[in-house]
């Protein structure tokens, strides 16, 4: 039978969501999908389990880099015996280290494909916009220049609509299309705490995070807010600005 589940996750000590290979073989660090194949296994293997081999396989809604936090990743694997979804998730929450926990357990037609089947993604970036920093502002980026919440905006609205979003991506992109449609990008204010919530039907590697770099740039040095349409057109990276810190992103939520 094939299940689904949501997964949340501090991402600061993983180097990603995925397994990460090189030359074709897997290499020993940690990342949230090794850590939940070990736990998926260790439950539901038994004596039979190879600790040195994968037994189940997950698959996941979108891979999120090093640092990012997930709240609404969506993972799907397949497992022979039913299971009884509220004693599952407890059990397996147990086995799962402190900074990543699943929910929402479910069983889905065998056409759904956490990746394949996702409509719309949902990610939040958050950073601190003050000039001396707090003991309580954890890992978030501060910011020390003053931000406009409305010229940002104005910046954030020429993204919107189905575009080629080559000037946001970096050079570890696997996917040749980079055409991207954004339906949602607002940036609100919450104290001290500045937040950009961007929607989109996929995005591209480190999209999010040089989005918020150039919104910064146009900020920090007093640029017209059409700046991101001239950098949006020109499809180009080196006229976008700088990939922010991952510690503030947070994947929310995937829609199907």
């Amino acid at each position: 039978m094939r299940y689904a589940f949501q997964v949340q996750y501090i991402g600061k000590n993983y180097a990603g969501s995925q397994i990460q290979l090189e030359n074709g073989k897997e290499i020993d660090t940690p990342t949230i999908q090794g850590e939940l194949e070990k736990a998926l296994c260790k439950l539901t293997c038994g004596k039979s389990a190879n600790n040195n081999k994968r037994q189940i396989k997950t698959y996941f809604s979108g891979r999120t880099d090093k640092g990012v936090n997930s709240i609404g990743q969506v993972v799907h694997f397949e497992l022979e015996q039913m299971i009884v979804a509220s004693k599952f998730v407890y059990s397996l929450n147990e086995i799962l280290p402190d900074d990543i926990s699943v929910s929402d357990l479910r069983v889905v037609d065998t056409k759904f494909h956490a990746q394949k089947s996702a409509k719309k993604r949902i990610y939040r970036y958050e950073f601190i916009n003050r000039k001396y920093k707090n003991a309580f502002d954890g890992d978030l980026m501060r910011v020390k220049f003053d931000i406009n919440l409305e010229r940002m905006q104005k910046s954030l609205d020429y993204l919107l609509g189905e575009h080629d979003f080559s000037s946001f991506k970096s050079s570890g992109t696997l996917n040749p299309s980079k055409v991207c449609i954004i339906y949602k990008a607002e940036c609100l204010k919450s104290g001290d705490k500045v937040i950009i919530n961007i929607e989109g039907n996929r995005f591209l590697y480190n999209m999010v995070r040089t989005i918020v770099g150039t919104l910064l740039e146009i900020e920090g040095h007093n640029l017209p807010p059409e700046h991101m349409k001239e950098v949006l057109e020109a499809k180009d990276r080196r006229k976008a600005g700088q990939t922010v810190s991952p510690y503030g992103l947070t994947l929310m939520k995937v829609e199907y």
